[in-house]
């Protein structure tokens, strides 16, 4: 997994009726864009994520 500040980072949900989770990087800490990134989630709080197999990177305009 890549990205770059400003990107969004979407967590998907296991459980049915969830809405995904999605936040925009503020810092990429891992080398070459790679975790853990500081994110800051839309419900407004801020943490470290290293992001598991249910996360995805949205790049920053789409």
């Amino acid at each position: 997994m890549r990205a770059e500040v400003g990107d969004s980072l979407v967590a998907e949900s296991n459980k049915v009726d969830t809405r995904p989770r999605q936040g925009e990087i503020l810092e990429v800490r891992g080398e070459d864009g790679a975790p853990p990134y500081l994110v800051r989630w839309s419900d407004g709080h801020e943490g470290l994520v290293f992001p598991g197999g249910d996360a995805h990177v949205v790049p920053r305009g789409y």
